[in-house]
């Protein structure tokens, strides 16, 4: 078995998830729902490639083969044997409309169906529990495999041998075969006819919420496939948007830069919702928005914090899972982020930037209305309150605070769209007060984050009390605090490409953090990067740059958080949604217009 990669195809229903490895076995995947209990760890449990995992395996296999079927979620593997024999599984997780409601259990289907000679199959399905620490227990019906994992028991309904499943037998395959591992009740009806409407309802869902995309005319398979990543990083019952499907896939290799990113950070779902908005999928948009409002009711006017579990859970207590060996024997695997304990001041634009969406937009189902309003005015009064107070920023450092200059840039970006809002509501005197405010800030970042550098021209500094770049200034124009041929961002921008581009790539920062230099580039700040390409002109180079980029997507269309800018291998997180909106962000930019073909 080759070394752990990022090589993954995510399937899922916004309730529940799993990585699929390259083999078609599940490596990752948690219950009953992402930030829950790994019970497919193999991604992180080091050589126990027999624990924490759902494999199938065709004897004497000499290839594996994938590939999602059109605008879903829905994955094929297929495996070939050296005899010619030939079998395909069939992955995905049931979600359409049913009863009125959305279903979208805490389940897993996988249908195995020979396709070439006679296949000799063997299954192992062999989910833990507490976090690697032990092997799920089970018991068996006639048609059933009881998996005791917390803290609700799985049941897996099969039409296949459960005796051969249960001793990892290998078997001839001569029919399909169906398996429903899900809640720990029996399966009503005919499971193969259920399991295969479920596979078409399914279907039918994703390529239905697929056609109601607004996507530009070139890169369209790759921002479809990112448009759908996106969702499933949606907890669909409250609305949350987690940052990544996994925890601690380091950033670079024994950095232990090991982070749990199963949480909805207010940053990241800001970048989330803005990029899902720009293809016209309102239906994320919306129910993030509800998650929202319910995390400034929780606030009471006070501080937002930068992170919060996708049940709205604020105490997010980081500590070590001894258990798992961690990626590649890269420990440790964290649980919790103490992330949630920083003060980051970005946030408070970041919640008023895509609520105020609900003050104009008529085709949503619920506008935002005066009430609303006053509960945002309760965050834009932070916003105000904070503008030039130190905060960790938006990289969350861990041992410094000083006032970021992107802080200070989104505290005045919320108090300009309140006055938007006020305008639109015909509330002149709010109107003028956010006004001034905007105004108050926008002097002070121009007159305390501005370096001077003699012949180079000067730039922004990363903050206020630094004169070190950070790949974040190069946001001003996306956030409309500057244009894009305003002298200071065009200097700006020279010297922030001058000092973190490397080759095709762009770090963070260069500057030393907790942990040393930054080892590798920042997939989001690349992207970053060609939008500032575009926005100066240089489109030419924007346009290989962005080829180069979609060349080190893994086989699923996809991007971690970051990569070796030297070997080009992806590390960090995976899905990394950050990563997802840059490729939509910038095939939206750089693309030729549908008037060219139609």
């Amino acid at each position: 078995m080759d070394k752990p990669n990022l090589e993954l195809w995510p399937i899922g229903n916004c309730q529940v998830s799993a990585l699929v490895d390259t083999e078609g076995a599940f490596a990752w995947g948690c219950v009953p729902r992402v930030d829950g209990d790994p019970v497919f760890c193999t991604l992180l449990n080091g050589a126990r490639r027999d624990e924490g995992v759902w494999r199938f395996e065709i004897e004497g296999q000499v290839s594996a083969t994938q590939h999602y079927r059109r605008n879903t979620p829905i994955l094929v593997t297929r495996l070939e044997a050296e005899d010619g024999s030939a079998l395909e599984i069939h992955d995905f997780c049931p979600r359409f409309e049913r009863s009125g409601r959305m279903y979208r259990p805490v389940a897993f289907i996988r249908i195995v169906r020979p396709v070439a000679g006679t296949p000799r199959l063997r299954m192992v399905l062999a989910p833990m529990k507490d976090y690697g620490g032990a092997r799920a227990e089970n018991t068996s019906g006639t048609n059933h495999i009881r998996y005791l994992v917390e803290p609700q028991a799985l049941r897996l309904s099969t039409d296949a041998p459960v005796g051969y499943v249960l001793e990892n037998r290998t078997f001839r395959l001569e029919h399909d075969l169906h398996f429903f591992l899900g809640p720990d009740e029996p399966f009503v009806g005919n499971l193969r006819a259920e399991v295969r409407q479920m596979e078409a309802l399914t279907e039918r869902y994703w390529t239905h919420w697929t056609r109601g995309l607004h996507i530009p005319l070139e890169w369209q398979n790759e921002v479809i496939r990112c448009a759908i990543a996106l969702k499933l990083c949606q907890h669909e019952e409250t609305g949350a948007i987690v940052a990544a499907l996994t925890t601690s896939v380091p950033e670079a290799p024994h950095s232990e830069r090991n982070w749990d990113y199963r949480y909805c950070w207010i940053r990241d779902s800001y970048y989330t919702v803005q990029a899902l908005n720009r293809l016209g999928a309102l239906d994320v948009l919306e129910k993030y928005l509800t998650y929202l409002r319910n995390i400034i009711d929780s606030a009471k006017g006070g501080r937002i914090q930068p992170l919060y579990s996708v049940m709205g859970q604020s105490e997010l207590d980081e500590g070590h899972e001894t258990a798992l060996a961690g990626y590649r024997g890269m420990g440790p695997v964290r649980r919790g982020n103490a992330a949630f304990m920083q003060i980051q001041h970005d946030c408070y634009g970041q919640i008023v930037l895509p609520t105020v969406q609900g003050f104009f937009d008529r085709r949503l189902l619920r506008m935002a209305d005066e009430r609303d309003f006053e509960s945002l005015e309760q965050v834009g009064e932070m916003a105000w309150a904070m503008h030039d107070q130190p905060d960790a920023g938006l990289w969350e450092f861990r041992t410094r605070q000083e006032v970021h200059t992107y802080s200070a840039v989104m505290c005045w970006a919320a108090c300009d769209r309140l006055a938007n809002v006020a305008d639109r509501l015909g509330r002149g005197d709010r109107c003028e007060v956010w006004h001034q405010r905007a105004d108050a800030i926008r002097a002070k970042i121009e007159s305390e984050a501005w370096v001077e550098n003699g012949e180079l021209g000067g730039h922004y500094g990363a903050s206020f009390e630094s004169d070190y770049l950070d790949a974040s200034l190069l946001q001003m124009v996306e956030l409309r605090f500057l244009s894009p041929d305003n002298e200071r961002f065009l200097s700006t921008f020279a010297a922030v490409e001058r000092e973190l581009r490397r080759g095709d790539h762009m770090l963070r920062y260069a500057a030393e953090d907790d942990f040393g230099a930054p080892e590798t580039a920042f997939n989001v700040c690349t992207f970053w990067l060609i939008e500032a390409l575009h926005l100066v002109g240089r489109d030419s180079e924007a346009r290989v740059l962005f080829e180069t980029m979609l060349s080190h997507t893994t086989r699923s269309g996809l991007l971690s958080e970051d990569l070796d800018y030297e070997t080009g291998e992806l590390w960090g997180n995976f899905p990394q949604t950050y990563s997802l909106v840059g490729v939509i962000n910038c095939a939206g930019l750089l693309s030729k217009p549908w008037s060219e073909v139609r």
